[in-house]
Order: structure tokens, then C-alpha cells, then sequence
């Protein structure tokens, strides 16, 4: 049986445990990681994408931190923008993919943890960031470190799951995503529990609502949210 499958039900229970697993998680699931983005989200994930680079006003000669960059997509989308790139991610194979498939787009990546970000005080004029924050074991302290690495006036933009309010839509969409997570998983892994991870941390996460009230904790202005796929998604933009 595969190593994560008798430790999802811990991963959440303390911050260093939800950093060991999401290290080991995404080790795993990094060659199939953009597949699973694009059945889970129905197909529209680039259209997400590119509409969060929309809000995110991104112009030529923008310095921009991607985090959580996965293989690559909003980085190289945004170096395409003509911006200045850094992507930062946990994952180690996911860096080596998003390498992989550099056309000469101006980026410049490196392994980094959100929660204590290798960078100087405001260096970035934006910060993006892909399904990045639902997964940091501290989302406050991750957001402190991205309010200290924008300029004044920087913008934060992100896009995630979202954690429906109302209660029928919240578990009708957990089973799905569980019963899919969970077929996935077997197929592609021989691990149910491998995409399982994705309702489990839904459940522990603080929503549109939530997430937005910690970034004004932070110091963000100008905090709002864009509700996706009838709420089910949500992306998030605020200002330093």
C-alpha cells in the first residue's frame, strides 16, 4: 500500500505534518499533477488562468513572484506578458517539468517555502499564485511573507477550491470531488487516498469569505473575491 494512505487523516494536524505530507503528495502526483487539473476542473482551468493574469494587470517590465508555480503555467504566462518571472515551489519535480518545458520565456525558478520566502523585503510588483494557498500548513504566517515581499501598492492574485457555504452544495461537491479524487487516485496511482487530499484540505479551509478576512489581517486593502464555477471556485485580489 502506498506510503500516504494511512496518513491522511493526520496530514492536518499540525502545521509540520500538513508541510511533510504536501512535500511527499505533490512528489508524487507531479507527473500527472496537469492532467488532474484539467479533469477536476472541468476543462477550464487555463481560462482561469488566464483571466486571473487579467486581474492581476500584470505589464511589461513587471517584477512577478509566482508561488506554488507547479509546472509553469502562470509564470511562463506571464513572462509571455513580458514580465520579469520568479516561480517558487515546494515540489522539487515539479520545478524540474516547469524546466522542462521552458520555451525562453524569462523565468527563473527555485525550490522555496511560502511560509518563509528566500526573497527580499518588496521586490515583486505581483504575486500569483495557482491553488497555492489552500495547500500552506500556516496560511496567515504565508500571507505575511507575501504582504512583505510586494511593493506598496503590489497586488496579490490567486485562484482556488473554494469551501461552499451552503451546507448541501458544500457536501454534494466534496463527494464528488472525494468519489473522483478517489477513482483517480486508484487509476493513475493505486492509491484512493492520493487525490482524497484535495476534499480533505476543502474541509479544513476557510473559504472565499474566510480567506479574504486574513488577508486584511495581513495589512491587504482592497480585498475581493471573484466567485468561479458558481462558487465552487473563487479567485482573490488584493493590494498591499
Amino acid at each position: 500500500m502506498h506510503e500516504l494512505t494511512p496518513r491522511l487523516d493526520d496530514a492536518f494536524v499540525t502545521p509540520e505534518a500538513k508541510r511533510r505530507y504536501v512535500r511527499r503528495l505533490f512528489a508524487t502526483i507531479a507527473p500527472r499533477y496537469d492532467l488532474i487539473t484539467r479533469v477536476l476542473s472541468f476543462g477550464q482551468d487555463q481560462r482561469w488562468k488566464r483571466r486571473l493574469l487579467v486581474l492581476a494587470e500584470i505589464g511589461s517590465g513587471s517584477a512577478v513572484l509566482d508561488l506554488a508555480c507547479g509546472t509553469g503555467d502562470l509564470a511562463f504566462a506571464a513572462a509571455r506578458r513580458g514580465a520579469d518571472v520568479v516561480g517558487i515551489d515546494i515540489t522539487p519535480g515539479m520545478l524540474v517539468l516547469a524546466r522542462a518545458r521552458d520555451d525562453g520565456a524569462r523565468v527563473r525558478l527555485a525550490a522555496g517555502d511560502m511560509t518563509a520566502l528566500p526573497l527580499p523585503d518588496a521586490r515583486f510588483d505581483v504575486i500569483t499564485t495557482g491553488y497555492g494557498l489552500r495547500n500552506v500548513p500556516d496560511l496567515a504566517a504565508a500571507l505575511a511573507e507575501i504582504h512583505r515581499v510586494l511593493r506598496p501598492g503590489g497586488r496579490l492574485c490567486s485562484l482556488d477550491f473554494d469551501r461552499p457555504e451552503p451546507r448541501l452544495t458544500r457536501a454534494v461537491y466534496l463527494s464528488y470531488l472525494t468519489a473522483v479524487g478517489g477513482a483517480l487516485g486508484w487509476l493513475l496511482h493505486r492509491d484512493a487516498d492520493t487525490y482524497r487530499y484535495i476534499p480533505a484540505s476543502i474541509r479544513r479551509y476557510p473559504g472565499a469569505r474566510g480567506v479574504a478576512a486574513l488577508m486584511r489581517d495581513a495589512g491587504f486593502r482592497d480585498v475581493r473575491h471573484v466567485r468561479v464555477l458558481g462558487g465552487l471556485m473563487a479567485m482573490h485580489v488584493a493590494t498591499r
